[in-house]
């Protein structure tokens, strides 16, 4: 069995998204333009209104899938097709955007700390004009798997004999939250040939030897087996992986298609209003 190594560590960087929104994002940076399957990693997180209250208005998406974390706060999901969402600490949500979704994410609240994730994941070319969909999910339907000093909550994959909130037979994806007390560790088993990172929010952890700073994303070495140990502090992170598509892609911003014609086409599609071909189905939780 071969254990995975830190082999690179990616800080996160600070920009702006929506209308306004300060984001922190590693995956989808200079440093890191994309980790097959995954295509950005956006953490968000501040107590200042300031930085979010402007939100994420309406806005467009093409050929892969948006799934969110929220840690704390209140957001709200409205998209173009009629669905509507609340999303509330602990929960998550997963939307296929396919061959078009306009949606808007939107906080509830005017004060208070609002913080989360939210993941790109890329669909196979056969798949990126395929019929959007929609997931919402309460925190109280985040599995969740303790022992002493170690809770595992369940967002996507399995783990220790459990079935995550999603299961997605592209990239058999895996999306663990992690909270470990002071100077434990946690093992996970991964399929060799996946991608995978671990993103430290809270405390200090290490890998083997290595340190893994918080705010900053950790890809892994190829291997079948991961390791974490917590500090002093006790740490919380985010382990994810999931197996390549090992396909070209073009992307253009909320576009991500096979080819540069295709985004072109995305393109005049949404100034044309034609972007939304089929409303989107939610299903059920």
């Amino acid at each position: 069995m071969t254990t995975r190594r830190l082999d690179k560590l990616v800080p996160a960087v600070e920009i702006t998204e929506g209308a306004g929104v300060s984001v922190h994002r590693t995956i989808g940076t200079p440093a890191l333009r994309s980790l097959d399957p995954f295509l950005m990693l956006d953490h968000f997180g501040s107590e200042n209104p300031d930085d979010y209250i402007a939100g994420f208005p309406d806005h467009p998406h093409r050929g892969f899938v948006t799934f969110t974390y929220m840690l704390d706060g209140h957001m709200e999901h409205r998209d173009s097709m009629g669905n509507r969402g609340d999303l509330l600490a602990g929960g998550a949500q997963w939307m296929k955007a396919g061959s078009g979704v306009i949606h808007s994410e939107m906080p509830k609240q005017s004060a208070g700390r609002m913080r989360g994730f939210q993941l790109w994941i890329n669909l196979p070319r056969a798949e990126k004009m395929s019929d959007p969909a929609y997931q919402e999910f309460s925190p109280e339907a985040v599995p969740e798997v303790a022992a002493e000093g170690v809770r595992v909550r369940l967002l996507a994959g399995r783990h220790a004999g459990r079935r995550g909130l999603i299961e997605d037979p592209n990239t058999d994806a895996l999306y663990l939250d992690v909270t470990l007390a002071a100077g434990k560790g946690f093992a996970e088993d991964l399929p060799a040939e996946h991608a995978a990172f671990v993103y430290v929010f809270e405390g200090d952890a290490s890998l083997g030897e290595a340190a893994l700073p918080l705010h900053h994303l950790a890809v892994l070495t190829p291997g079948d087996r991961v390791e974490v140990a917590a500090g002093p502090q006790g740490a919380r992170f985010i382990l994810v992986a999931g197996r390549p598509l090992n396909e070209p892609f073009v992307q253009y911003g909320p576009f991500v298609m096979g080819t540069r014609e295709e985004v072109d086409q995305a393109m005049i599609d949404y100034r044309a209003g034609r972007l939304v071909r089929t409303r989107a189905a939610r299903l059920a939780t």
